[in-house]
């Protein structure tokens, strides 16, 4: 079985364990407490009404997960979409990242998403370095957006092309409206190269 997969709520616990850390000892994320197990649930159905949210699971523990999310509010920013990704420390340096991007990236274009959105705290070399490799341009730098651990924090924001930009776009459709039997193989492709 390929080791990525989409999430479930029933993995809400075990994503809520890896992100826990990234709150509380870094800057990664902007948030200052741990939300509670039901508030992150209801993330998680927000966000997988009509994004994908992946795992990446081995011998039944997950150790990374990575999901889009709207961009923007408006109806014209419907084509943006947000890419989050956040690995368990056991999970770093083995390319789990990168095939988690490039499965998720590979699914918002099926979406009909045309651009996607990464916002990362800098400086960040190995997330730069991940966005670099995944083809993603610097689009500007935020200075001073966020106060955290003692510290004024600037944020890269970095924009990957995913599809052409059509003179008359058709709206992006859920995930859920993608064929079943396309999003396994999608995952299955990248589960299997996670070393590329």
């Amino acid at each position: 079985m390929a080791p990525i997969r989409p999430a479930t709520l029933r993995d809400a616990e075990a994503i809520l364990a890896i992100y826990a850390p990234y709150v509380e000892n870094t800057a990664v994320s902007f948030e200052y407490e741990v939300p509670s197990l039901r508030a992150f649930e209801q993330r998680m159905e927000g966000i997988m009404a009509f994004y994908p949210y992946l795992v990446w699971e081995e011998e039944g523990r997950i150790l990374g997960y990575a999901y889009a999310h709207r961009h923007q509010e408006r109806k014209a920013y419907q084509w943006n979409a947000e890419l989050s990704i956040y690995l368990h420390p056991d999970a770093t340096h083995r390319g789990i990242g990168t095939a988690l991007c490039r499965a998720l990236l590979e699914l918002l274009r099926l979406q009909g998403i045309k651009t996607a959105y990464s916002c990362v705290t800098v400086p960040n070399a190995a997330s730069e370095a991940l966005h670099a490799k995944m083809g993603f341009s610097p689009a500007g730098i935020w200075h001073n957006s966020g106060f955290k651990l003692g510290a004024w924090r600037d944020v890269g924001w970095f924009q990957k092309a995913l599809c052409p930009y059509e003179e008359n776009p058709r709206d992006p459709i859920s995930i859920h409206n993608l064929p079943q039997e396309t999003v396994a193989a999608v995952l299955s492709h990248w589960g299997e190269r996670h070393d590329s």
